[in-house]
């Protein structure tokens, strides 16, 4: 009797060449080789090359390019020079018009793994794009380190903890690069000592800077391991003087060993603890740990597309889940009979309160705790959304909210996200009782691997 014949699967170090037929959620591109998928970074989709095999598990295989036989005509020459060894971006190397197709077909993707909807390429729009995809990012966190005596910031290198020091990132506004590079001069002028991670000594550890894009404001964060700052009343002087367009000087205390970026611990340390930002005709505050989209350009694109999917007439009741800072539905709040919006993190109900009462809207409440908690405590009071709204974190929304969307029923659902994959589950649950209108990707990083979507959810007669 014949035994059915084992079929090798890839081996490390091998070669071989591969085809590439589409891009991963990560920008990688995908190939199959002997029916193993192969994950190839800096592949694009429709790319021949040869690929050594650098890591081999079980359902899959990683690789390096080792040449491109045929390559994508939206193959491009990436402008940053340190491009492949930061690993902030994942898709300089592809032309715009080819990244904005590459994420559709990874929403496409996501939902033809994550569910059983029908006709999702039809329902799927093309992905809003930027008129100009650079220098769009509003805030940078930028490590601060010591290399051959000299201070450096920046970030840490793909799959290392090496820090690549970036002088001029073609993703973040002007602003923010500049303060970035005067900050660090100063800390080397006045020998301030930079912490070191290792051997958990010195002070500075984190540049945070962030630019109002309307208001051209900058806040300047920094992260020390200890509140006190040697020369400190110097340092605070000379960033007055060499930086007149920082209006907010923020110290915030972290000696934990972490990698989280902020302690508990904040004190302004010059000007306004707050600088103003504009989305629109609304205005926000913005501290120095306070939750703000990243692209403002984009999120006025974003939240248009909110306003197109919700279709107000002036007589609807919204709920906000997930609200934040209330962004989302102050941008409804004008054509909207009432905002009830909950969130979990009573600093962001504070500060939604404060925005919705500056700006006017007194039909706009605000509570702390999980939608799933207060939805179902307001329909058995008598007050029943007509639409809910939904931004949930990466990992989607929480497993009881969307039983309680399905219980309670309300005419819409927009559901907002950042995430492809956790949205298609989603999605999946809640087309028991809604049908989908249409998926919108919104482009809001640009020459990353990321994409938000907007999706439009009617309830089924």
């Amino acid at each position: 009797m014949n035994k059915p014949k084992t079929e090798m699967k890839v081996q490390k170090g091998q070669t071989f060449p591969l085809t590439i037929k589409r891009l991963g959620i990560n920008g990688e591109g995908v190939g199959y080789f002997k029916r193993q998928v192969v994950f190839v970074p800096g592949a694009l989709p429709n790319e021949e090359v040869v690929v050594e095999a650098t890591n081999v598990q079980h359902k899959f295989a990683e690789g390096k390019i080792k040449r491109i036989r045929k390559k994508s005509p939206h193959r491009v020459d990436a402008p940053c020079p340190i491009y492949e060894q930061c690993g902030g971006c994942q898709l300089q190397h592809l032309s715009y018009e080819g990244q904005l197709e590459s994420k559709r077909d990874i929403v496409l993707q996501a939902f033809e793994r994550h569910s059983s909807l029908k006709k999702v390429e039809e329902k799927t729009r093309q992905t809003i794009g930027m008129e100009d995809p650079w220098g769009y990012r509003n805030k940078s966190q930028f490590q601060v380190g010591v290399d051959k005596q000299k201070v450096i910031a920046g970030l840490y290198g793909l799959n290392s903890h090496r820090l690549i020091d970036i002088e001029n990132c073609p993703i973040q506004h002007g602003a923010t690069n500049h303060v970035t590079k005067e900050i660090k001069r100063i800390l080397q002028d006045l020998q301030i000592p930079i912490y070191n991670e290792r051997k958990r000594r010195g002070i500075v550890r984190t540049i945070v800077s962030r630019v109002g894009f309307e208001t051209g404001e900058v806040q300047i964060v920094l992260i020390t391991a200890k509140q006190e700052i040697p020369k400190k009343e110097l340092l605070i002087k000379e960033i007055q003087r060499r930086l007149p367009e920082v209006k907010s000087l923020v110290q915030n205390v972290n000696g934990q060993k972490t990698s989280l970026i902020f302690g508990d611990e904040t004190f302004t340390l010059a000007g306004k603890s707050v600088i103003q930002e504009t989305l629109g005709d609304i205005s926000f505050e913005l501290s120095a740990r306070a939750f703000f989209q990243l692209n403002p350009l984009q999120t006025v694109k974003l939240y248009d597309e909110v306003k197109k999917a919700a279709a107000l007439t002036g007589n609807e009741k919204i709920v906000d889940a997930y609200c934040g800072v209330g962004t989302i539905g102050l941008w409804l709040a004008k054509d909207a009979k009432e905002i009830r919006g909950m969130d979990t993190i009573e600093e962001s109900i504070v500060d939604a309160r404060k925005n919705a009462k500056d700006h006017g809207f007194e039909h706009a409440t605000y509570v702390t705790g999980p939608a799933e908690k207060w939805m179902p405590k307001w329909v058995k009071e008598g007050w029943k959304p007509d639409l809910i709204v939904v931004d949930p974190p990466r990992t989607g929304c929480d497993d009881k909210l969307l039983k309680t969307i399905l219980q309670v029923k309300s005419k819409k659902v927009v559901y907002v996200s950042c995430n492809p994959s956790t949205l298609a589950k989603d999605v999946q649950q809640l087309s028991k009782a809604y049908h989908v209108d249409y998926i919108q990707p919104v482009d809001m990083f640009p020459h990353t691997a990321h994409v938000e979507n907007v999706v439009s959810l009617t309830l089924k007669k």
